[in-house]
């Protein structure tokens, strides 16, 4: 809008241009930044969803807190949820993606306000008469269609949090299976050392019962070689236990000696009984994030496509009033409209495009809606299957050969087997006890692959963004 007013008496002037502030003011709306930054929802999705808190470390009391809680949950053997909760608090790149939270939300209501107005001083003289001109300029079209990029910047908000929660998530996920691998690395590496220990000394006892004459040396090298095989996995077992740790270690943000916390000794034990869900894709359906999210693009893209329709003749629409008085000629009166003329522009390319962008983000919230429901059975098919390995390897086979060994034992004390049956035997034992721990792993892996599934994509990329703004739309005026 173009007010224009010139006049010889400035106070009068200084009255109109107030006048046109306050109106200009009432007319920007009153948005403002919340409270929170934005943050409650988050914080909700992660008590509802996880039954953990999370806090956005914005002062230093905040960090205060933050630290003290991770020391109380450092003090004794973590468990998983405990692992999850100080990566929820203490991860720095968590932390640093509720920044986008804030970001959006200045974004909504910038896009809320007027362009500051602007301001122009002019004084002329022509012979005795003093022309004195003082105008203020916004611009109207952005106005009417304020209350639409309002909405528009509202979903973008809300798909920020959407995707700031489901990185949440998929820390916390992380987190679990982490932890998981973690113990099961430490359990792993305590077992092959045992195992070491034991091929150690049976090559010992080969050794000398060869120098006595009643080993040959294909059983001594048999023994010999157990040995090199047992000490080659135990530094594998070591390997593999200080990368599990390290990566747990970062995904919870520790550092200096928080790096020593301690886990138990064993994995959690196999449930009684899986768990029966009949209806999973209807349920991952209606709360996975990432489906949620699409359809929430696709709407925002729609809005958008409207705006574009409705601006693609008048981009520029700017209203003026004018009133010129002299302190020697009469006053004068009237008002002006300016429009943008079409001659070259007819906006066809912009509603294209907005058509165009439309249609993608519905194919892909189409195929979001079909990887769901692909990943959420594939994710409860290897659940159900791992959990009957674990139970094979619980209730039959580990069992089966502690049977055999017992046997053994007996024989051997009856002096009916010698020491090579029962090396062999414990060679068998041990294959069988490694696979448990590694079967009870993966079980549990699973599991929280399962948890996730029905509640978000395994990674980022599957997060669908709209990539159309308010200003792409053509809503923003020249």
């Amino acid at each position: 809008m173009n007010l224009t007013t010139s006049t010889g008496t400035r106070a009068r002037s200084c009255t109109r241009l107030a006048i046109a502030a306050l109106a200009l003011i009432a007319l920007s709306g009153c948005a403002t930044l919340s409270r929170d930054g934005g943050f409650g929802p988050v914080e909700r999705t992660a008590k509802d969803r996880l039954g953990k808190d999370v806090k956005w470390a914005r002062s230093d009391a905040d960090r205060d807190a933050i630290d003290t809680r991770v020391a109380q949950l450092l003090e004794q053997p973590l468990s998983a949820d405990d692992a999850v909760q100080i990566a929820l608090l203490n991860n720095k790149g968590l932390q640093a993606s509720f920044a986008e939270l804030g970001i959006s939300e200045a974004d909504r209501v910038q896009a809320g306000r007027l362009p500051n107005p602007g301001f122009s001083f002019g004084r002329l003289t022509q012979g005795s008469g003093v022309e004195i001109d003082r105008s203020i300029q916004f611009n109207l079209a952005r106005l009417l269609m304020l209350p639409t990029i309002n909405q528009i910047e509202s979903r973008r908000v809300e798909q920020t949090r959407g995707a700031v929660a489901l990185s949440m998530l998929l820390l916390a996920s992380e987190t679990r299976k982490a932890y998981y691998l973690a113990v099961a690395a430490d359990e792993t590496g305590r077992y092959m050392l045992q195992v070491q220990t034991a091929a150690e000394a049976g090559a010992e006892l080969a050794r000398r019962q060869t120098q006595a004459g009643n080993w040959n040396k294909l059983q001594q090298a048999r023994e010999q070689s157990f040995y090199a095989d047992a000490a080659l996995n135990l530094a594998r077992s070591e390997q593999a236990r200080s990368a599990a740790r390290e990566r747990l270690t970062r995904l919870m943000g520790l550092w200096g000696q928080q790096t020593q916390f301690r886990l138990p000794e064993r994995l959690p034990d196999l449930p009684k009984a899986p768990n029966d869900l009949p209806d999973i894709e209807q349920t991952a359906m209606a709360q996975r994030l990432d489906v949620q999210a699409a359809k929430v693009g696709t709407e925002q893209l729609a809005k958008n496509l409207g705006l574009t329709r409705a601006t693609r003749f008048i981009n520029v629409f700017e209203v003026g009033a004018v009133r010129n008085s002299y302190n020697d000629a009469p006053t004068q009166r009237g008002y002006t409209i300016s429009v943008e003329l079409p001659l070259f522009d007819w906006g066809g390319a912009r509603v294209a495009k907005a058509e165009a962008i439309y249609m993608q983000a519905v194919n892909r919230a189409a195929e979001t809606a079909v990887n769901a429901r692909s990943e959420v059975r594939g994710a409860y098919a290897n659940y159900r299957t791992s959990y009957d390995i674990a139970r094979h390897f619980r209730d039959e086979i580990v069992p089966l050969k502690k049977r055999i060994s017992e046997e053994n034992q007996l024989r051997y004390n009856g002096m009916l087997i010698g020491v090579f049956e029962l090396l062999a035997d414990a060679r068998s034992q041990i294959t069988s006890v490694n696979g448990y721990i590694e079967a009870l792993r993966d079980f549990w892996l699973a599991q929280a692959d399962l948890d996730m599934a029905l509640i978000g994509p395994p990674s980022m990329t599957a997060m669908p963004a709209a990539s159309m703004s308010a200003t792409d739309s053509g809503a923003a005026a020249h």
